[in-house]
């Protein structure tokens, strides 16, 4: 072969293998999710964050804080608010309907009711021992508090602002999800199992195993296509029929997962995870779910929830001494 021929036969590998590197990072720009952090908002004085809520059509975050609740305006990420007194506040759960907010004060075991328009306390419920997550059922217009310390659910009427009963869940509760039919999913997260709570009975009706995950804390809900989605401590979450309780899909996620959020317009659900990651995953269709992005976020920010509007997160996150709100979005 002459010179000339080998020079333009490596020049055609070279091109070939240029074209290839190309294709594939082509490829798997194409398969990424496109979001990152894109703001860190700090929130003034002492003590970590929670959980979170977004009442999308308010247009306000609120954040736990220590022991007082921050509400920032969704859009322009400016406090614009604060719920005062809820000591060791958790859970957040809205019911904008009524103009009431409630918040799980852990070191008090009570839920502190607020109106939502005034950001202003309106009382106290009593509750059990630590409670934690809290969840507002539309259809029976019924509030459900879990109490992490002694494994109840306190059930409050959130247009009365009064105790309704207990449930005695039998573990210890996690996170919780209701389905705007009169259900109520919670995680049992020392049991490794899924119940299903009838909101006006008051009756636990399914108790569903989730294995293989273990240590299910995080929970979001697919509505139309009944499905839940399970964020798992054993760095799994399993996707749950919500009428069978059948495991439909298993999904490899981050570590040390504390939250989970499914955003119906754009088929994703997210998992944040402690280690300092979002997991996201593709719903293709009710029983597949492809892993296409990990998003590098903040060690220790765990706690997170979507603004369905903007298709933004918020998540808690503590950088040295200082508390702030994470965005990421596109």
């Amino acid at each position: 072969m002459s010179v000339y021929r080998m020079r333009a036969a490596n020049t055609a590998r070279v091109l070939g293998l240029g074209s290839l590197c190309l294709t594939l990072l082509a490829a798997s720009d194409a398969s990424t999710s496109g979001y990152r952090i894109t703001q860190k908002v700090p929130i003034p004085g002492p003590g970590k964050g929670d959980y979170l809520a977004v009442d999308e059509a308010a247009r306000r975050l609120y954040v736990s804080h220590g022991n007082q609740v921050e509400v920032l305006d969704t859009d322009s990420k400016k406090v614009v608010g604060l719920i005062p007194n809820t000591p060791g506040s958790h859970g957040i759960a809205l019911a904008p309907e009524l103009d009431r907010g409630f918040v799980t004060d852990g070191q008090s075991g009570a839920v502190t009711v607020f109106s939502a328009k005034a950001l202003k306390p309106l009382g106290d419920v009593k509750a059990g021992t630590k409670p934690d997550a809290v969840v507002y059922e539309p259809a029976t217009s019924r509030v459900f508090a879990f109490n992490g310390g002694d494994g109840t659910a306190t059930v409050i009427s959130a247009a009365e602002s009064k105790s309704l009963g207990t449930i005695d869940l039998g573990g210890t509760p996690e996170f919780a999800v209701a389905d705007g039919q009169g259900h109520v999913f919670v995680n049992i997260e020392d049991k490794n199992l899924v119940l299903g709570i009838n909101a006006r009975t008051l009756a636990i009706e399914q108790r569903w195993p989730t294995a293989p995950c273990t240590a299910p804390s995080s929970m979001a809900i697919d509505r139309l296509n009944r499905r839940l989605f399970i964020g798992c401590r054993s760095r799994v979450m399993v996707v749950l029929d919500a009428d069978s309780g059948k495991v439909v899909a298993t999904v490899q996620i981050g570590d040390h997962v504390d939250a989970t959020a499914y955003d119906a317009a754009s088929k994703l659900v997210f998992n944040s995870n402690g280690e300092g990651s979002i997991t996201v995953v593709r719903q293709d269709s009710p029983d597949r779910y492809p892993v296409i992005d990990t998003i590098k976020t903040v060690s220790g920010a765990k706690t997170m929830a979507l603004d369905p509007k903007t298709h933004q997160l918020f998540l808690s996150a503590v950088e040295g001494e200082q508390f702030e709100v994470l965005v990421v979005g596109k």
